[in-house]
Parts: structure tokens; sequence; C-alpha cells
């Protein structure tokens, strides 16, 4: 369910331009109708620039005086028919200092049990570079005697649906037998 933009600055609008009770201004904007009543009485809300919920498609001119007309109607928030925006999958985010040096380990991890990853693909769920992901595939990273293969995700580097959505995206299966039952290379 969509919630109501800047609700203060709505009902600091509603306030000024409508007839509506405190109490059907409290219900639709979600506050209460004390503070509702601070902001029409000048004790709050100082400030606060009105915002037309009519002009920004929120409520319909329609409702409004439906609401207007009878005090005990209920605002109810108009939807809208455009589509819902897809989650973007987010690329690599701060990892804390204490935690970088497991980067090579969950890079370990991931060309051991899913070859199928792109390097871009571990590129994104990471936060490295390719020259690091190449050097950890060709054994030939200056630290590659202390680098053991941990799941990224237990690590902290990645999240897990991530990680299962990037392997089925590369054509592998998310949770292998070979996975489940090496259970000695988790953190």
């Amino acid at each position: 369910m969509t919630q109501l933009l800047m609700p203060k600055a709505t009902a600091v609008w509603l306030i000024d331009n409508t007839s509506l009770s405190f109490e059907q201004i409290g219900d639709f904007c979600n506050l209460h109708v004390l503070e509702v009543q601070s902001i029409a009485d000048g004790e709050a809300g100082i400030g606060i620039q009105g915002y037309d919920p009519v002009q920004n498609a929120q409520i319909t001119q329609q409702e409004l005086d439906r609401c207007q007309a009878d005090s005990t109607g209920r605002l109810v928030l108009a939807t809208s028919n455009l589509p819902t925006p897809n989650r973007r999958t987010k690329g690599p985010r701060y990892v804390p200092v204490a935690r970088r040096g497991d980067k090579p380990d969950g890079i370990a991890w991931l060309c051991k049990h899913h070859p199928e990853l792109k390097d871009t693909q571990i590129i994104k769920l990471i936060g490295t570079t390719k020259e690091t992901i190449g050097k950890i595939r060709e054994k030939s990273h200056w630290n590659i005697a202390n680098i053991t293969a941990k799941h990224p995700a237990m690590l902290g580097l990645c999240a897990q649906a991530d990680l299962d959505a990037a392997i089925e995206k590369a054509g592998g299966s998310p949770h292998s037998e070979e996975q489940l039952s090496n259970m000695t290379e988790l953190p």
C-alpha cells in the first residue's frame, strides 16, 4: 500500500484550504488529533509550506468534496495506475576495513563452488576488481597461502538473495549438494 507523501505538509494544506475536521485530517495524514490542532493553532508546523494532495494526485477532488459534506467520512488515498518500480540490484557497497581481508575468501568460495559465475557478477556481488578474481583463479594472489574458501553471504560481503539470483542468472542451482555437504567451508 502506498503512503501519503509529506503528511505534515499535507495536513497544513488541508487545514488552510478545506473544512475537514481535525479527526478526518489526522486520520488521513496519520497524525494525532492534538498534533493537527496544534498545527491549526500555529504552535507546531511553523514554516511548513502546504502540500496540495489533489494537485499531486494523492486524493481526488470528488473524495475531498464527499468528506467535506459528510463529517463522519474518511478520506481514502487515491490509487495510482503506475507500475511499481522494480527493485534495483545494488552494486558494491561499503565494506568495513576489518572485512576487506575477507573478500579473497569469498571470491575463492564463489570460484570453487560456482565456476559458472562471470567475473562481472562476482564484481557486483563482492565489490572487487577483475584483476583480483583472475589472480585468485590462477592461484597467483600474493596471499594465496592464507586464503580459505568461505561463503560470502556468511562473511557479510553480499546478501544471500542477491547471491542466489546471480547464480540462477548464470545457469547454476543456488543450493547444490556439494555446497550443503561441505559445511566446513562456512566461517
